[in-house]
């Protein structure tokens, strides 16, 4: 393996953590060089990536990125990709990184792994390893092309600081970009304001069909609030209306892998389970004592979640 580009995403004026998360894994493989890919953003940003061993960044400027295009990010990265003769192409699988990473393997004609959540070097090739079947199994997987593009599941690479930190090179990158390649762009952007992403969330304080209504979620969120927590919610409910689908972890939603998640009032269905499995704790609470999130569960409470949440909330409170 040389080279390694990872596309650092960023969030108002600093890096993502899932994306040094990447640049983790990707020093994680013996031997490679590492380079970092900004597009637009502040450049002065990039230098904490130091603390975090990256030694090389670009940042990309161009007049036709200064409002998002997928098709033009793609076309830059696998550009700029091409230009350093990469041998693999690290994205945190963020909902941009899940956009952006299949398009860029198109135009490098790269084999593609999506949602990794382990990689180790195998006679100079990458073999990442991917959960299947709803989570069921997990399969080891190598790409046979000469580029490999990897998507990497959020809080499962543990960002680590390097002992002394660097001084990133930083240098500028212009694309070669034409109208066409802006095929497709955001032309307005509704935000959440001051709620947790629950695809990049350490805790996580999920509700289901057992919290009866949406007007009953203010436990879930006077829970997450005393946990620094992001709110999240079953597809029953996101179904009925009671939360916005941005908030729906399973297969369908959003897969997660918190430090600590919460189960208030969900069953456990397979396609849940699906997307929080790989979450380090599990708590789940639930009046039925045979509900299958107990199997999953670290700790489960048997008990109706209106006499338990605000027991538990008012008792982390202090």
């Amino acid at each position: 393996m040389s080279t390694i580009v990872v596309y650092l995403e960023q969030k108002g004026n600093e890096l993502k953590r899932s994306s040094l998360e990447a640049i983790t894994a990707a020093l994680s493989v013996t031997g490679s060089t590492v380079i970092g890919l900004v597009i637009g953003g502040d450049a002065s940003s990039v230098q904490i990536a130091g603390e975090y061993g990256l030694k090389e960044c670009a940042v990309v400027k161009h007049d036709l990125l200064q409002t998002y295009s997928s098709t033009a990010v793609s076309a830059t990265i696998a550009e700029f990709a091409k230009s350093v003769a990469a041998g693999a192409v690290f994205f945190a699988a963020t909902a941009s990184g899940k956009e952006i990473s299949p398009r860029v393997s198109v135009k490098l004609n790269a084999g593609y792994v999506p949602d990794c959540i382990a990689l180790e070097l195998n006679n100079g090739t990458i073999v990442a390893t991917r959960p299947v079947y709803a989570g069921k199994a997990k399969v080891n997987v190598g790409v046979t092309t000469s580029v490999g593009v990897y998507s990497l599941r959020p809080n499962v690479f543990t960002a680590r600081k390097v002992e002394n930190a660097l001084t990133v090179a930083v240098r500028e990158f212009t694309p070669t970009l034409s109208a066409h390649d802006c095929r497709t762009k955001v032309t307005n952007i509704i935000r959440n304001e001051g709620k947790l992403d629950v695809s990049e969330a350490d805790i996580i304080v999920s509700g289901g069909r057992g919290m009866k209504g949406a007007e009953n979620f203010h436990l879930v969120e006077s829970l997450g609030k005393v946990l620094g927590a992001a709110v999240g919610a079953s597809r029953a409910v996101v179904d009925a209306g009671w939360r916005p689908h941005g908030e729906q972890v399973g297969q369908t939603g959003k897969t997660v892998s918190p430090n600590l998640y919460i189960a208030c009032g969900i069953s456990g269905a397979v396609q849940h389970l699906a997307g929080m499995s790989s979450s380090k704790v599990i708590v789940a609470i639930n009046k039925d004592k045979d509900a299958p999130i107990f199997k999953v569960a670290d700790y489960g409470i048997v008990g109706d979640v209106f006499d338990v949440l605000p027991k538990l909330t008012a008792k982390l409170s202090h």
